[in-house]
C-alpha cells in the first residue's frame, strides 16, 4: 500500500557509492547546492517504526504537502519522542543547526515501498556530521538532502526510555491516515450504482462513520479526548463491531466464491456480483476506517487519563497491536476482491466482442449494460490503482513466434491482466494446436505424423504465452472476444520438449511438449521464423525435469506385474505376461 507522501523519495547510495535506482540519482556525501543547502541541512527523518519516520526541521516547500500530521498523537508524546530522538543525534555528535532541528517536529512521514526495498536489501547510506544521508527526490529531481536515523538506533532508545506507548499513538494515527486516504480515494459510489441494493444499509453505516470521523476531528483541534467528547462515541463500540464484521463477512463470502469456481463460473459470479462487490469493499474500507478511528480515540482517552500508569501504556500498545493486525486483514481481503473484479472489469473494456455486463432488471440493454459497466469500472479502479498498483502496460517479448503481418497489441492488452505479480512474459507464439492424442506419446508415435496431417485442417489458431511461471494457451478467437483461456500449466509440469519436422508435404515445424498430464503439438506455420520457434523451444527446455516423485512411481509400475504373477502361481494360479510390443508399452506420464 502506497501512501500519497511517496512522492518523496530518498535515495540511498550503495556501498559501492551507486544507487539501484536508475532514475534517482545518487547522493554520496556530497557537497550541497547553495539554494537548498540552507533549508535542508536541518532537516532529519527518524525511522521510530518500520516504514514510518518523525520528521524534523526545516522541510522544503515542495515536500511539505507530503507530510502527515501527527493527528491525535498528544503534544506530551511528541515531547517525549523528540526529547529521546535529540539524545540520538548527541550521541551520534550530530553538528551545527543540524543538532537544532530536534527541537521542530513537524510530522510523519511513510517511506515509499522502492526506498524500503533498498534498505532492506542492504544498501547503505553515507555518513555525514554524525547521521546517514540521503537525496531527497521530489517529481523526479532533488530538492535537498535528509540525514535519516535508522530504525535501529531509535529501537535502542525506545527500551531506556519507555516510549512504546507513545510510539503506538503514532502507529495508530498513521493506520488511520492510510485507510482514510483509501476511503477517500473510493468514494466514487453514486446513485447510479446505489439505486438497486442495500439504501438502509448503506445510511446507516455512513452515519457511524460520520460519527466517529467528527470526533476525531474535534479531538485533533482541542489536542486531547476530553470525557465529554468521549462518551460521544463509546456507545457506538458494538455496532461498530458489527458493521465491521457484517462486511468481512461479506467479502470472505465473495472471496470464496470466486477461489471454489473453474474460470467460467468465477467469471459469471464476478459479472452477476459486480454492484455488490463494489458495494461491499467499499463498506468494509468505510467500516474499518470507523473502528481504526475510535481504537485511536479510546487509546488517546487510556494515554490521557494515565500517562504513568504501566496498565494503561500497555492497552494503549495493545489496542495499536490489534488495530494494526484487523487493519492489515481487512487490506488484505478487500485487496484480493477488488483485484479480481477489477481485472475482470478490465478485461471486458479490451474485449471488441463484449461490451457490457448481463445486468439484470431494467438494465439488458446493452448500451444501458455497457454504460454500467463503465460505471463500475470508473467507481472501483481509483481504489483498485491505492491497493495495487497495476503493473505497466505488457510489451512484446523477445520471442515472438507470429506472421510479421499480426498485430500483437490486442493480445497484450488483454494478457496483462492475466498475469501476477513480477510475472514475465518471455515467449509470444500462434501456432496451429492440435487436440490431444490420448496415451499415444507425442515423440515416439510415428503414426502420429499422418493423424497431424490428417487434423490439420481442422486445427484452431492458438495462443501460447510462456512466462517465467507458466504456459497459458488459448484459441485466439476465444481470447479476443471472450477473453478465455483454454490452459494454464505451471512450468514445473514440464517433462520433455522437442522441435520436429512434419512428414506431410507443408514440412511445417512443429514443438512437441510433453507435460505431467498431456501431450501437445504445436505446428507453427512456413512463414513463421524458424530460429523464433527454436527460441521458444528453448525456452521450454530450461524447464524439463522429472520430479524423483514420479520416477519412483514408474520404476515401481515395472515391478508391479512380477510381484502379481509371483503371487498367482504361490496360489496355484496362472498370469499371463505381456509378449512383444506390449511389453514395453506404456503411457507417457
Amino acid at each position: 500500500m502506497q501512501d500519497p507522501s511517496d512522492s518523496m523519495e530518498i535515495a540511498e547510495p550503495e556501498e559501492n557509492g551507486q544507487s539501484n535506482t536508475a532514475d534517482s540519482p545518487v547522493v554520496d556525501d556530497p557537497t550541497p547546492n547553495s539554494d537548498i543547502d540552507s533549508t535542508t541541512a536541518s532537516m532529519v527523518l527518524a525511522e521510530v517504526l518500520p516504514g514510518v519516520a518523525v520528521v524534523f526541521g526545516e522541510v522544503p516547500a515542495e515536500l511539505k504537502l507530503d507530510l502527515i500530521d501527527f493527528g491525535l498523537v498528544s503534544a506530551a508524546d511528541r515531547t517525549q519522542i523528540s526529547t529521546v530522538l535529540a539524545s540520538i543525534g548527541n550521541t551520534a555528535t550530530v553538528a551545527g543547526n543540524l543538532g537544532n532541528a530536534f527541537a521542530s517536529v513537524q510530522g510523519l512521514y511513510r517511506f515509499s515501498d522502492a526506498t524500503l526495498a533498498m534498505l532492506r536489501a542492504g544498501g547503505t547510506l553515507a555518513v555525514k556530521d554524525g547521521a546517514n544521508l540521503g537525496a531527497v527526490m521530489s517529481s523526479g529531481r532533488i530538492v535537498g538532502q535528509a540525514r535519516l536515523i535508522p530504525l535501529t538506533a531509535v529501537s535502542a532508545a525506545q527500551t531506556a526510555a519507555a516510549i512504546g506507548p507513545a510510539l503506538a499513538m503514532v502507529a495508530l494515527q498513521m493506520q488511520l491516515s492510510e485507510i482514510t486516504g483509501l476511503v477517500r480515494t473510493n468514494i466514487a459510489l453514486t446513485s447510479q450504482v446505489l439505486t438497486t441494493i442495500r439504501h438502509g444499509q448503506w445510511a446507516e453505516l455512513t452515519a457511524l462513520v460520520a460519527t466517529v470521523d467528527h470526533v476525531v476531528d474535534q479531538a485533533r483541534e482541542v489536542g486531547s479526548v476530553p470525557t465529554s467528547l468521549w462518551d460521544t462515541v463509546a456507545g457506538k463500540k458494538a455496532d461498530l463491531r458489527t458493521q465491521l464484521n457484517l462486511y468481512r463477512l461479506n467479502v470472505g463470502t465473495h472471496i470464496r466464491q470466486i477461489h471454489r469456481l473453474d474460470t467460467h463460473g468465477r467469471r459469471e459470479y464476478l459479472e452477476t456480483n459486480a454492484e455488490a462487490i463494489l458495494f461491499d469493499a467499499n463498506a468494509l474500507l468505510s467500516s474499518v476506517k470507523a473502528w481504526t478511528g475510535y481504537q485511536a480515540l479510546h487509546a488517546a482517552r487510556a494515554r490521557t487519563a494515565g500517562p504513568e500508569d504501566a496498565g494503561e501504556a500497555r492497552l494503549v500498545e495493545d489496542i495499536a497491536r490489534r488495530t494494526g493486525k484487523e487493519l492489515e486483514s481487512a487490506l488484505a481481503e478487500t485487496t484480493s476482491l477488488v483485484d479480481s473484479l477489477t481485472r475482470e472489469l478490465r478485461i471486458i473494456a479490451e474485449l471488441p466482442g463484449r461490451g457490457a455486463l448481463p445486468l439484470p432488471g431494467k438494465r439488458r440493454d446493452a448500451n444501458a449494460a455497457r454504460q454500467t459497466s463503465a460505471l463500475l469500472l470508473a467507481a472501483i479502479e481509483p481504489l483498485a490503482d491505492a491497493l495495487h498498483p497495476p503493473a505497466p502496460p505488457l510489451e512484446a517479448p523477445g520471442v515472438v513466434c507470429a506472421p510479421e503481418s499480426l498485430a500483437l497489441e490486442p493480445y497484450l492488452r488483454i494478457l496483462q491482466w492475466f498475469l501476477e505479480d513480477g510475472e514475465t512474459l518471455r515467449v509470444l507464439g500462434f501456432p496451429d494446436q492440435l487436440d490431444a492424442l490420448g496415451p499415444i506419446s507425442a515423440i515416439f508415435s510415428g503414426a502420429k505424423e499422418k493423424l497431424a496431417a490428417a487434423r490439420d485442417k481442422v486445427a484452431a489458431k492458438t495462443l501460447v504465452a510462456v512466462t517465467d511461471r507458466r504456459i497459458i494457451t488459448a484459441k485466439t478467437n476465444a481470447f479476443l472476444e471472450q477473453g478465455e483461456i483454454r490452459q494454464d500449466i505451471p512450468i514445473d509440469r514440464v517433462r520433455y520438449v522437442r522441435t520436429a519436422t512434419t512428414q506431410d508435404r507443408s514440412g511445417r515445424l512443429a514443438i512437441d511438449l510433453i507435460t505431467r498430464d498431456e501431450n501437445i503439438r504445436w505446428l507453427f506455420h512456413a512463414d513463421i521464423d524458424n530460429t523464433q520457434v527454436d527460441a521458444l523451444a528453448a525456452v521450454l527446455a530450461e524447464s524439463m525435469t522429472i520430479p524423483d516423485v514420479e520416477r519412483d512411481e514408474l520404476q515401481r509400475r515395472r515391478y508391479t506385474p512380477i510381484e502379481a504373477g509371483r503371487k498367482g502361481e504361490s496360489t496355484g494360479t496362472r498370469s499371463t505376461e505381456p509378449t512383444g510390443s506390449e511389453a514395453t508399452t506404456c503411457d507417457a506420464e
